[in-house]
């Protein structure tokens, strides 16, 4: 702070006034809850209190003026008063005041100690209306995700397709309020229904937003007659095509076509983890990716695999949030997960996922998620599982 010259002491009655009138000056600045009308109140009680000629705040950091009353100063404020408003926990500088001296170039000594008075109540008010302020923010923010988390949940398949002889369950949970995990059923003119998981690269906000776009490009393709293969590949060229913050936010995706008639099933697989089957005979299959995720390259091409789905039949898709568990520095990974998959007795596919919900948690010690989760179980039951499953 500037060296400044002061005045002799004033006398009782003058010191009783200040103290007065620096106590109505304190009440003032604390009746808002505003950060501009804070130091506008401050600005204009130094003026017109003291009879100064002008007050100006200036902005941490970059010095830039905020607010000002009266005769404005002037860069580089010399033969002013400057004075530093911190605050309270951190001594963070919250602005700084610059006072224009009164005629004569002079503060008394009682000016300058109701300037720093007030300079404190100032800056108390000034922390706290900011923390209000970002309170409110915040609250409007949550308000707005919440509203979003409840739009994102009314978008996933209000329940699987029951089809008799099979026992189809799903289930995706968000480490956010919303999340880039993206789960769909959609049922074909031909009896046939279409199934996708999908998983958006990075969490939060932005990812949902891609995903509800995909939803909508999905949709719009599911209804026409298109092979699975070039379904995936029309996506991801439309993906690329949206530019250059859609392609960072490419996505890995499984895509399904299960056919109860014939008991058949066909994936294609673009940059996804990959799809397990489990035959009757005990025999593990993999579906591997056939191209890259959807929305990373133009052009990309992907192949479909078509396979007999048969009685005692399993298959699990899942994102990379169900092997991208954490204890510590230990991973559950893949190999453990579709170990799981495939040691587990469970013929029912809802069973199926509370067993893989309930083990992760176990193992994480039921600690927050880091990834959003997201799988799809398909069981062929056989004849005593069928018999079993309840009506």
């Amino acid at each position: 702070m500037d060296t400044i010259p002061f005045l002799p002491q004033d006398s009782l009655e003058q010191q009783v006034a200040r103290l007065q009138a620096l106590l109505e000056a304190a009440r003032q600045v604390h009746s808002t809850i505003r950060t501009h009308e804070v130091l506008e109140q401050t600005a204009r009680i130094m003026v017109r209190e003291l009879e100064m000629r002008g007050a100006l705040f200036l902005a941490p950091g970059s010095g830039a003026p905020l607010v000002s009353y009266g005769e404005i100063p002037t860069a580089p404020y010399q033969g002013c008063g400057r004075f530093p408003l911190f605050s309270r926990e951190n001594n963070h500088l919250l602005a700084e005041l610059v006072v224009t001296a009164p005629e004569g170039g002079e503060f008394s000594l009682y000016e300058q100690d109701f300037i720093e008075g007030l300079v404190l109540q100032a800056a108390v008010a000034l922390e706290n209306a900011t923390l209000h302020e970002r309170d409110m923010e915040w609250a409007r923010v949550q308000q707005d995700l919440d509203a979003a988390r409840l739009l994102q949940r009314s978008l996933l398949p209000k329940a699987m397709p029951e089809i008799p002889g099979f026992s189809i369950a799903a289930r995706s949970t968000t480490c956010y309020e919303v999340g880039g995990d993206y789960l769909d059923s959609i049922p074909q003119r031909d009896g046939s229904h279409l199934m996708v998981v999908a998983d958006v690269a990075g969490k939060g906000l932005a990812s949902a937003i891609v995903a509800t776009s995909f939803r909508a490009a999905l949709r719009s393709l599911a209804g026409h007659a298109v092979a699975l293969e070039d379904l995936a590949a029309r996506l991801g060229q439309q993906h690329w095509d949206e530019g250059a913050e859609a392609q960072r936010r490419y996505m890995t995706a499984l895509f399904l076509r299960l056919e109860p008639a014939t008991a058949e099933i066909e994936v294609v697989n673009a940059g996804h983890n990959p799809a397990a089957v489990l035959l009757p005979d005990g025999t593990l299959k993999t579906i591997e990716a056939s191209g890259t995720p959807l929305g990373m390259l133009p052009g990309m091409e992907y192949a479909a695999e078509r396979f007999p789905f048969p009685r005692g039949s399993r298959m699990l898709l899942y994102t990379d949030g169900l092997t991208e568990v954490f204890r510590g520095n230990e991973e559950f990974g893949e190999e453990r997960l579709v170990a799981l998959f495939r040691e587990t007795p469970l013929p029912e596919a809802e069973k199926i996922l509370d067993l893989l919900w309930e083990t992760l948690g176990s193992f994480s010690q039921h600690t927050p998620q880091t990834d959003d989760m997201t799988a799809l179980a398909i069981c062929h039951l056989n004849s005593s599982a069928q018999e079993s499953k309840p009506s």
